[in-house]
């Protein structure tokens, strides 16, 4: 099977892991990372630094492929505004999907979004574009998240949960059926949030 090309948009540790899940998809080949303007030249995993942001029109010349590799644990907001940047300029962000995650094929995921190792995505799930489900979380039946969302670690979604856009759920955090986020949330690490009575 021929492998896509492929930039990977950011050159920090999420970068590294996003690496790992592309390599063992094996559909996409890595042609560089675009990281900031003092990371150009370095290596991350064996792959270059080749450009920055400024530099995406040229870049887009040789591939309209990106994978979103900038993290989020603060705000969403540079993820966000660096993927709409990119489809203004005619970026196509492919779904990247662990081999080792389980996505029901009644599930929905959103352009952009990377599907770590060990995720299970349950039927009738919404996935938003642009959003990272970390290593070993859980998706259950009907649970919809909005886009530029980032479900950490072994965290845990039960069934109809809404997740609001740009939120970030800790790991290991557990929300219970039914619980509805509003946008912009952050639920912290650990916390069990239970729905209103």
């Amino acid at each position: 099977m021929k492998k896509e090309p492929v930039f990977i948009f950011g050159a920090g540790g999420h970068a590294v892991a996003c690496i790992e899940v592309l390599e063992a998809e094996g559909k996409f080949r890595i042609l560089g990372l675009v990281g900031r303007k003092e990371e150009v030249g370095r290596k991350v995993s064996g792959y270059s630094v080749v450009g920055t942001d400024k530099n995406l029109p040229a870049l887009l010349k040789k591939t309209r492929n990106l994978v979103m590799a900038i993290g989020q644990i603060k705000t969403p907001a540079p993820r966000a505004r660096l993927f709409l940047e990119a489809l203004s300029l005619g970026a196509k962000f492919p779904v990247v999907r662990s081999p080792f995650s389980r996505i029901s094929p009644r599930a929905v995921i959103g352009a952009g979004t990377i599907v770590m190792h060990g995720v299970v995505v349950q039927a009738g799930a919404v996935v938003g574009r642009n959003c990272i489900l970390n290593s070993c979380c859980l998706v259950e039946h009907g649970v919809q998240i909005g886009d530029h969302c980032h479900v950490s670690t072994g965290a845990i979604l039960n069934g109809d949960v809404v997740i609001g856009s740009g939120s970030f759920v800790g790991s290991g955090a557990v929300l219970q059926e039914g619980v509805r986020l509003k946008d912009d949330s952050l639920v912290p690490m650990g916390q069990m949030v239970r729905r209103p009575r």
